[in-house]
């Protein structure tokens, strides 16, 4: 992701520089990404449209920097320091210091550029002059407000989102019931058609429906909001934790929609959050129509003039939400989605390899290092088994020893009401394999119950409408084969027989 945004700011014309300003990454990385794209031999919108597979074939291995040899060596830089201003004191001395505590440590051209690093860090603070249309700062205001429950009188907070383009001023302000990460995204995508436009860079507030991992320097974005930046075309720019001038312009906004948004609401009554919403855009245009006296001219009036023309287009489709989850391809070519408790067929090549799931309300993608190897409706139904035909080919070798007939001859020597069983069991799939692993599941019972009473459990599940493992094991758990063989001993009197219910009894 970070290499195709890098390849989309130098379709705009960036320099190599200012793409390492806007994507947080060091500038001779930047220069090493540059060179390496322009080798290939192809133009920007050529290697825009590769595939993420073909994109990393475009860089060799790279080792990164050991980060805990340099941890070792960053913990002495304060003693360095003070060692420095005594008489006498070099700085090869200091490194012959350190070597003997650290034999494996940086050589001393290493050493040296890692101290002078830490020597010229210094914190600089001041106004910050923002560029038109490079930048939106967003963040939820700490103040919430609340909805009534007409049903019950009872009061409900909600969230209120904010977005401002620095340069203008020009706000955006919409409540919602949370700041989770769907709630999120929509304000988002609601915040950039209000502008109509999206900036080179979003800049957001360490929240946990952004940012996966906060940190100063670098921090850790979840890949939803990575992949909306994507379709944005811009990049996700988390301010630095306990660095309050990060975000100094979005939080004296904050106060100006307590001063003229929240204010005018506070006698104000909403049902819903839509009324809310409604009221909102209505005080909200008001606060950007207002008319500031430094600027004889309101945050409108310096949007349309000075900052909309420099917006980047908008998309046809607003970004819809999409979730990442990692898992195994199981023996029977199907991928586990617990959010529904369902199943999703792949080729059967990759059984045994890890997958990337990418699924949104509509559809679910597996994808293989990077690569799209499957694609299905997304299904809400508990337990259904999603397939392609083609990815269970019952004529591929790993199923060349499986068959019907190759179960019940396993199942023989159980008893010939355990082989009908799961005969019947196979036959009712629309494809024999989903049924395999379930006989497979039958015929090992054999390891905790008696063939005997496997038998009899088999022989009683042909009476129920659906055949499956688990209606066989759960009548051996509960013993239901040998209250039936008890009472048949004692008496001829029917016997009705629940194996349904969560207690299964008789």
């Amino acid at each position: 992701m970070d290499i195709q945004q890098l390849i989309q700011l130098k379709l705009r014309g960036e320099s190599n520089r200012s793409c390492s300003d806007i994507l947080a990454i060091h500038r001779n990385t930047v220069n090493y990404y540059v060179r390496q794209l322009k080798a290939s031999g192809l133009q920007f919108s050529e290697l825009l449209e590769l595939s993420d597979v073909e994109l990393m074939e475009l860089f060799p291995t790279r080792n990164t920097t050991d980060a805990n040899r340099y941890k070792e060596l960053s913990a002495y830089f304060p003693y360095f320091k003070k060692q420095m201003l005594l008489p006498g004191c070099t700085r090869e001395a200091l490194w012959r210091e350190y070597l003997q505590k650290h034999p494996e440590g940086y050589g001393y051209t290493q050493f040296n550029e890692h101290l002078n690093n830490w020597l010229s860090k210094a914190k600089i603070s001041g106004k910050l002059n923002h560029k038109a249309g490079e930048k939106v700062f967003v963040d939820y205001c700490g103040k919430k407000l609340q909805i009534v429950d007409k049903a019950s009188g009872e009061l409900r907070d909600v969230e209120v989102f904010v977005g401002i383009l620095p340069c203008s001023g020009y706000t955006f302000v919409e409540a919602s019931y949370s700041q989770k990460r769907e709630d999120f995204i929509s304000s988002m995508n609601n915040c950039l058609q209000y502008f109509g436009g999206s900036p080179k860079a979003i800049v957001t507030d360490n929240l946990k429906s952004a940012v996966s991992k906060a940190s100063k320097y670098e921090a850790v974005l979840n890949k939803s909001l990575k992949a909306l930046a994507l379709h944005y075309n811009c990049v996700i720019n988390p301010t630095r934790t306990y660095s309050p001038q990060d975000k100094a312009l979005v939080e004296g906004a904050v106060k100006l929609v307590y001063q003229r948004i929240y204010y005018p609401l506070r006698n104000m009554i909403f049902f819903s959050l839509e009324d809310l919403n409604v009221q909102l855009k209505t005080e909200l245009e008001k606060y950007n129509d207002y008319l500031m006296k430094t600027y004889q001219a309101s945050r409108k009036k310096l949007f349309l003039d000075q900052e909309q023309v420099y917006l980047q287009d908008l998309p046809s489709e607003p970004y819809r939400i999409r979730h990442y989850k990692r898992a195994r391809v199981q023996k029977m070519g199907y991928v586990y989605l617990s959010d529904n408790k369902n199943y999703y067929s792949v080729p059967y090549r990759y059984i045994g390899k890890m997958v990337e799931l990418q699924y949104n309300s509509q559809v679910v993608e597996i994808y293989y290092q990077g690569e799209r190897i499957s694609a299905h409706k997304r299904s809400q139904k508990a337990g259904y088994y999603s397939t392609i035909k083609e990815h269970l080919s019952s004529s591929h070798q790993f199923y060349s020893e499986w068959s019907p007939q190759y179960f019940q001859k396993l199942s023989a020597d159980i008893g010939p009401g355990t082989s009908n069983y799961i005969g019947k069991l196979i036959e009712q799939q629309d494809y024999p394999e989903l049924g395999y692993k379930q006989a497979l599941g039958i015929i090992a019972l054999k390891k905790a119950f008696s063939r005997s009473r496997i038998e009899t459990a088999c022989n009683m599940a042909l009476s129920h409408d659906r055949y499956s493992y688990r209606t066989v094991k759960r009548i051996l758990e509960n013993n239901m084969d040998k209250a039936l063989q008890t009472q048949l001993q004692e008496t001829s009197i029917p016997i009705h027989i629940n194996i349904r219910g969560p207690k299964a009894y008789c």
